[in-house]
């Protein structure tokens, strides 16, 4: 996730790290290539058959546009969900810190340990990356066709053993359950959100139509503009393959995008609180933000 300031007038002209700029600039190399040969055709060539008319592509961008934009408040909205549900996993988990305290540390160490173990679990998971090896440093890997829901099934049995014992009565018993149900919900929505991408033949249709809307469009231009033509092909080019890229950023709001969201930042500041509660006192350093970009 970009954590840079918001920039100034000339830095919004020329800024590249966090834009979008570098995801799409071979495409604008392309809308160059295409313009430029628009335009000499036009001059040298005016009666070959493939100059166009304006008319027709003020309509074709306004669809595109509209259906644009649908396309990219759906990413969006997948985005703030999942952001969502990781603010609920903070919640939940500072709670279950908070409900433990009076535990005796040898019981409640081993289960905080779990939740741990849970959190970089699903991270990992939605990642892409070893999620048992992540889990395992935390607390012993469970044999399960889930790992990360078995880490959180351990310590509900831990929960389940402190009520056994007389160290909680039944309503504290259902506080911490409810806690771990809260986890479970983010992860059910966070696997949700990850295994559900938007219908791919939606994506392909904007794909293709962005592209041959921008790489036609100056062929229409080149008679009425001459060389400005590639200011403004340049600036439709932008704007279109711009939002396709952020789209498909924002659509798996878990990966390593720059626009993604920053679950290794997330997890470490939950890893810091839970060895605070532990009685750590060389506590993991914040996790650190490079060239704007917080992971």
């Amino acid at each position: 996730m970009i954590v840079r300031s918001r920039p100034g007038p000339l830095q919004i002209l020329f800024a590249v790290n966090g834009s979008i700029l570098p995801r799409v600039v071979g495409r604008l190399a392309l809308t160059v290539v295409i313009t430029v040969a628009a335009v000499l055709l036009h001059r040298t060539r005016p009666d070959l058959p493939v100059h166009l008319a304006a008319a027709p592509f003020a309509l074709i961008g306004l669809a595109l546009s509209i259906f644009m934009s649908f396309r990219n408040n759906a990413c969006y909205d997948r985005w703030w969900e999942a952001r969502k549900l990781w603010g609920e996993l903070i919640i939940a988990v500072r709670s279950f810190m908070r409900q433990t305290a009076l535990l005796p540390e040898d019981r409640r160490s081993p289960m905080l340990d779990g939740v741990g173990g849970f959190v970089f679990g699903l991270a990992a998971r939605l990642r892409g990356r070893d999620e048992a090896g992540e889990i395992a440093r935390w607390t012993p890997v469970e044999p399960a066709p889930h790992a990360v829901d078995a880490a959180l099934t351990g310590v509900g049995r831990q929960c389940a053993e402190l009520l056994r014992d007389g160290l909680i009565d039944p309503i504290r018993y259902s506080v911490l359950e409810l806690r771990l149900t809260e986890m479970s919900h983010v992860l059910a929505g966070c696997e949700r959100i990850k295994t559900t991408p938007l219908p791919f033949a939606y994506a392909l249709l904007l794909h293709r139509t962005a592209h041959a809307f921008c790489l036609m469009l100056p062929f229409a231009l080149a008679p009425a503009l001459g060389w400005w033509t590639m200011a403004v092909s340049l600036l439709v080019a932008y704007t279109f393959f711009g939002l396709d890229a952020l789209g498909d950023e924002l659509e798996d709001p878990f990966g390593d995008d720059p626009n993604d969201l920053p679950l290794d930042a997330m997890s470490r500041m939950l890893e810091r609180e839970l060895r605070h509660a532990q009685g750590w006192t060389d506590l993991p350093p914040v996790w650190p933000a490079q060239r704007d970009r917080l992971t």
